[in-house]
């Protein structure tokens, strides 16, 4: 499909590659590439094979800007990224698409910006922001879900949530990558070294950058939330396990004399004069429970029941 900057995104059957004041949008799948890259004359030979994509990255050439988008699905970000191509030079853009998620970006543009200035900068900054349309809202729940986590593991409600909170951690790991590498493409359209871009328009770049940063320094943040989530669980489990060792501890202290006088008196001695007093047993409990007490109320004066 093919579209002319105007006021929006106006699309044509086909362009007109001589003139010069209108930037054009081409979006093509591979098939479609390999068989029109010569009218584009990008002094180019790119030969896309979008399954081998694996970032978002920009190549800067003598007649063009080359690069990917590797792109994850930011409401499943475990699910396989969306992968497409581009080529750009001074007359426009092209992107190399065999998912359909440009078309799809490119509709949401058309149906939502109205430009007063049109330019082809202005067009690459609103296709950047639609790829991270989503990304604030996607972050700030998962902030929200993190914080109800770790209240709930404060007040000991919360079940075993290493799981997920092992796969939120995965997942910020992959999207701070996913903004290392937008910003740098973004410094590199800002960079302007082939002079595609007027000067003055390479500030969108520019405001991208800083947004993506901030989403990038906003993911850091919550991944390290995460890690002190997972310490202050395991905190809570190491504080649990030291009171039942404490329990056990006391128990065992408390019937340790008591099993000192149970085997004394179960040795088989023939001379035990106490075993010939009728007070002998009572007294033996007498002193089983007294030695009881005394170890309990020592224990709860040490703090330790």
């Amino acid at each position: 499909m093919y579209y002319y900057i105007k006021n929006t995104l106006e699309k044509a059957k086909k362009l007109d590659f001589k003139s010069k004041n209108d930037k054009f949008v081409a979006v093509l799948t591979s098939a479609e590439w390999l068989e029109n890259r010569n009218k584009f004359d990008m002094g180019i030979e790119m030969d896309i094979d979008l399954s081998v994509i694996h970032s978002t990255k920009a190549e800067v050439n003598y007649d063009s800007l080359t690069g990917t988008f590797s792109i994850p699905n930011i409401e499943n970000i475990s699910a396989p990224n969306t992968n497409f191509a581009f080529a750009l030079d001074e007359k426009g853009i092209v992107f190399i698409d065999d998912s359909g998620f440009v078309n799809k970006l490119i509709g949401n543009i058309i149906s939502t910006k109205r430009w007063i200035m049109p330019s082809l900068e202005r067009f690459i900054f609103d296709f950047l922001e639609q790829i991270v349309a989503k990304d604030q809202i996607v972050l700030e729940n998962l902030d929200k879900e993190l914080d109800t986590i770790e209240s709930n593991i404060l007040e000991g409600e919360e079940k075993d949530p290493s799981l997920r909170v092992s796969r939120i951690r995965s997942d910020l790991r992959d999207l701070r990558v996913h903004y290392e590498q937008l910003l740098e493409l973004s410094q590199e359209l800002e960079e302007n070294e082939n002079d595609f871009f007027k000067e003055e328009n390479t500030r969108y770049f520019h405001l991208f950058t800083q947004r993506v940063s901030r989403l990038h320094d906003f993911t850091a943040s919550l991944r390290e939330y995460s890690i002190q989530i997972r310490d202050i669980y395991q905190s809570k489990l190491d504080i649990k396990q030291n009171r039942i060792m404490a329990l056990l501890t006391v128990i065992t202290s408390i019937f340790m004399p008591l099993t000192l006088i149970a085997g004394w008196y179960g040795m088989n001695f023939k001379y035990m004069p106490e075993l010939e007093y009728r007070a002998a047993y009572p007294i033996v409990i007498a002193v089983s429970i007294i030695i009881v007490i005394i170890s309990l109320i020592f224990f709860k004066k040490k703090k330790w029941l």
